[in-house]
């Protein structure tokens, strides 16, 4: 009877141990989700900001379908953030990035607007909007932090330099862009919190440092090298600007940079071999 006892409390608490490890699994799972949104949200925004800039000095259907499809993948990664049942962010926390969010897209609508009836971006107003991209991805920023702490999501080191090096990438494209286009050249530099081209190019050289460190076998070894010759070859573009580089060649490397990066990412994860 005793033994019988001592099988079925055994049972039990393997049982209950089992359920902890799967909450706290899933826990984890929820974490990275919602932190992986997040980290889409702010990418979308900067490449819709840099198809902004192109579309300012041109007006064509084509880079305005840039813009669009950016904003969209931006809106349903903050419905994804908003949406999430991971408990991660309070109501009002979610609620303050999507007002930041709204005022991004309505200022982008006015400012397509103006290009699109008179031909010339108003200055001011892609002053602002620059301006409210640069706060938005702080609050963005902010939050990511605090959704990693709150739910205590292990997120590896050279994951979290291969994110950290797709923001910079992608605010450098808008940077960049912003300087091609003669008629917006003086915007997106007037923040005190903005960093010059230049540095943020050197701290792309310091994340890509921290994502190839470590070994790296089969497609991962492939995406590395070709992460790092695509950055070496428009590297000295950034660090050195001047109106005769080619922008649609630093535009297209750089997509290419960012989308090794999002393969990279995958990989690390799915090989679980980021440290």
């Amino acid at each position: 009877m005793t033994d019988a006892r001592l099988r079925v409390r055994s049972l039990v608490t393997a049982l209950i141990l089992l359920l902890i490890a799967s909450l706290n699994v899933r826990a984890q799972e929820g974490g990275d989700d919602f932190l992986s949104d997040l980290h889409s949200f702010r990418i979308s925004n900067y490449m819709a900001l840099d198809a902004y800039y192109r579309f300012s000095a041109t007006g064509d259907t084509e880079t305005l379908n840039e813009i669009v499809a950016a904003i969209n993948e931006a809106n349903g990664a903050m419905n994804s953030v908003a949406d999430s049942t991971a408990g991660v962010l309070s109501a009002e926390q979610v609620d303050s990035l999507n007002r930041e969010f709204d005022r991004f897209k309505d200022l982008m609508r006015s400012n397509i607007n103006d290009v699109r009836n008179t031909g010339y971006p108003d200055l001011r107003l892609v002053s602002d909007m620059a301006n409210q991209a640069l706060l938005m991805n702080q609050v963005a920023t902010e939050m990511y932090i605090l959704a990693q702490e709150s739910t205590e999501t292990e997120i590896g080191s050279r994951v979290e330099a291969a994110r950290s090096a797709a923001v910079t990438i992608a605010q450098m494209m808008a940077k960049y862009s912003a300087r091609t286009n003669s008629s917006v050249a003086q915007t997106f530099q007037g923040s005190s919190d903005d960093v010059a081209l230049d540095e943020q190019a050197r701290l792309f050289d310091d994340l890509l440092s921290q994502v190839t460190e470590g070994n790296a076998q089969g497609q991962l070894e492939k995406t590395l090298n070709d992460l790092t010759s695509k950055w070496e070859f428009i590297r000295a573009s950034y660090i050195n600007y001047n109106d005769n580089n080619v922008a649609f060649v630093i535009d297209r490397y750089s997509k290419g940079i960012l989308a090794s990066l999002a393969t990279t990412i995958d990989l690390l994860q799915q090989n679980n071999t980021n440290t």
